[in-house]
């Protein structure tokens, strides 16, 4: 398990890939489901049973290596032309588990061994990394008890630390009615903060997280914003995006008390997300909180909101998980054991 495990972590730090990645590896641990028949193709890899910290592990000790929009500056297309993921694979051998068996009946290293790099641009070597990290950085603090996920390779160099105003909506509604007033009081150093937009809240935790650049910031020219949400953002996005925060809003997570004006900062290579208030004020403003009526009295809709877990929890359905319980000593160790 370990082994799968750190080959998908790998592989996702090298690449660059979505947020998504967190999400369906922590759900496929919960059924326990056997990485040994997901295990080709090899995308199937980056599930496995690996907590969020362990992912940031691996994901500060990979390379990346993919030159690829968002974080670099070829198409998908190019990608497949140079030689897809095989060829990634190969170049990562070095610090994978080349041993290890696939469905094919053939290890990893054999499977790859053939895979020609046909644009060593587009797919770089480890000795020539687009970046000495990977692409995701897992982000812990008082706004996201429970982590947050944000594409480091897709955000802004001078966004990666960051204290400024939150400017709040309160759901998808407010920000598509309030994000282009002329009026709205914003500026390129505030914080976007959206809630309800998570696995209950919007509900099914829908790839809204890149909230739009207010129009009239962008016609002065700026391009990206520290923009915090619960929800997922689609993986072609780019920007200084941070995903999946947990507990979510309409769980009564952190991030359903922040007001217009809070201080938030954002220190990516200390990987924080830190609300500057009081926990005295904290406390009042969570008294006077309450969650909106359900979106679903009955049927799917109300299994969904009552069973659905949170994103650190891969938002699968409680009822579903497995027997088998996720240890820390099955995922420790050196960050490529």
């Amino acid at each position: 398990m370990r082994k799968a495990e750190n080959a998908g972590a790998t592989v996702t730090a090298a690449s660059g890939l979505g947020d998504f990645v967190e999400l369906y590896e922590d759900t496929m641990r919960r059924i326990d489901a056997d990485p040994f028949y997901l295990f080709e193709p090899a995308y199937w890899e980056l599930l496995g049973e690996l907590p969020l910290a362990r992912f940031d592990e691996l994901s500060r000790t990979t390379p990346m290596l993919l030159n690829v929009r968002p974080s670099g500056k070829y198409l998908m297309e190019d990608f497949f032309y140079a030689g897809g993921l095989p060829v990634v694979l190969k170049e990562l051998l070095p610090i994978l588990h080349g041993g290890a068996l696939t469905i094919t009946g053939k290890t990893l290293a054999e499977n790859n061994a053939d895979a020609v790099n046909y644009n060593p641009d587009v797919i770089r070597t480890l000795a020539m990394p687009i970046l000495s990290e990977g692409g995701t950085a897992i982000l812990t603090g008082n706004l996201c008890p429970n982590g947050a996920v944000l594409k480091q390779s897709a955000a802004s160099p001078h966004l990666l630390t960051h204290r400024g105003r939150a400017v709040v909506f309160e759901d998808h509604a407010d920000l598509h009615a309030r994000i282009d007033d002329p009026a709205l009081d914003v500026d390129e150093s505030c914080v976007l903060v959206l809630k309800r937009v998570g696995p209950k809240g919007a509900p099914g935790m829908p790839e809204w997280g890149a909230a739009p650049i207010p129009r009239k910031l962008l016609q002065k020219g700026v391009k990206d914003m520290v923009r915090i949400s619960d929800a997922r953002m689609s993986g072609t996005s780019y920007g200084t995006v941070v995903l999946h925060v947990s507990p979510e809003a309409e769980a009564g997570g952190p991030l359903a008390l922040v007001e217009n004006g809070d201080i938030i900062e954002l220190d990516i290579p200390n990987r924080r997300l830190t609300l500057r208030v009081s926990d005295d004020e904290l406390a009042r403003r969570r008294e006077r909180w309450k969650p909106r009526p359900p979106h679903y009295s009955r049927g799917y809709g109300r299994l969904f909101l009552d069973h659905v877990l949170q994103a650190h929890e891969g938002c699968d359905f409680d009822f579903l998980r497995g027997k088998t319980p996720v240890r820390a000593e099955d995922t420790a160790g050196p960050s490529h054991s």
